[in-house]
């Protein structure tokens, strides 16, 4: 019931203004340089996470919540894909499906294979320069911003180094080390226009940028609080501030005392 009312309530909040039409494919892998894509890997891994300890709390058997809960992700997303392939203002992606196939695999593969996640995908967002040029585009408020402007978002490839130790290691097991993707000056997705509703922009260049930085995994911080054990978890799936080191084309290098 929760799932019917969850995928009805995002149809007629974001697809019942579009106009239909017979469901189509597009290709809009060279979107976002993309970010857009990575995205979808990491909402199908945490949804599929969350999938999981949502059926292990009432104790059900855990290959049964790692192939239900695991692939709850995917199965929203797909509804999502659908939905996106009977309107005309979208279609359905198939860069978008592999997305969210390899998200939820990374979780249930881990699962299956140790029994716990030892890597993470994980989403860090500070606030762009850019969407005062395209505000419909990349965001009118802050939580539209958080959705729409990737030039803001940077999504991690988080690492608990205990995990690959022998068990008798000392090191900290809710360290981790983190790789991170984002990218800048993006006004469009697959272009910067020129001009946006009649007034000129600046021109800005399209750039990849990566990361190394620091992470901790908070659901392996002990504690006596079921509560608190809980909220860790929620947000475990955000990459924590720290300091990084960040490379863009032309060997450059940029050193950030605290990166979000």
């Amino acid at each position: 019931m929760v799932s019917v009312l969850v995928v009805g309530g995002l149809y007629f909040s974001w697809y019942a203004d579009y106009p239909r039409s017979s469901v189509h494919l597009i290709n809009d892998n060279n979107e976002w340089l993309q970010l857009d894509k990575i995205g979808h890997a990491t909402v199908a891994y945490n949804i599929g996470k969350a999938g999981y300890e949502l059926l292990r709390w009432p104790n059900v058997d855990k290959r049964k919540s790692v192939w239900y809960g695991g692939t709850l992700g995917l199965a929203y997303l797909t509804v999502i894909e659908i939905m996106d392939g009977f309107s005309e203002e979208w279609g359905a992606s198939l860069g978008d499906m592999s997305a969210n196939v390899l998200g939820s695999g990374l979780f249930i593969g881990q699962q299956l294979a140790w029994d716990e996640q030892r890597i993470s995908l994980k989403r860090s967002y500070h606030e762009s320069r850019y969407s005062q040029y395209r505000p419909g585009q990349l965001g009118r408020n802050f939580p539209e911003r958080m959705l729409k402007d990737y030039n803001g978002q940077t999504f991690w490839l988080s690492v608990n180094v205990h995990s690959f130790l022998p068990d008798q290691s000392r090191f900290p097991k809710w360290f981790n080390l983190a790789l991170g993707y984002g990218a800048d000056g993006m006004i469009g997705g697959r272009m910067n226009p020129s001009v946006v509703d009649g007034t000129a922009i600046p021109s800005f260049n399209r750039e990849r940028k990566y990361f190394l930085s620091l992470d901790l995994d908070l659901s392996r911080i002990e504690t006596r609080s079921k509560t608190l054990g809980k909220i860790f978890k929620i947000a475990s799936i955000f990459k924590f501030p720290f300091p990084a080191v960040e490379y863009r084309a032309g060997h450059r290098w940029i050193l950030h005392e605290i990166y979000y």
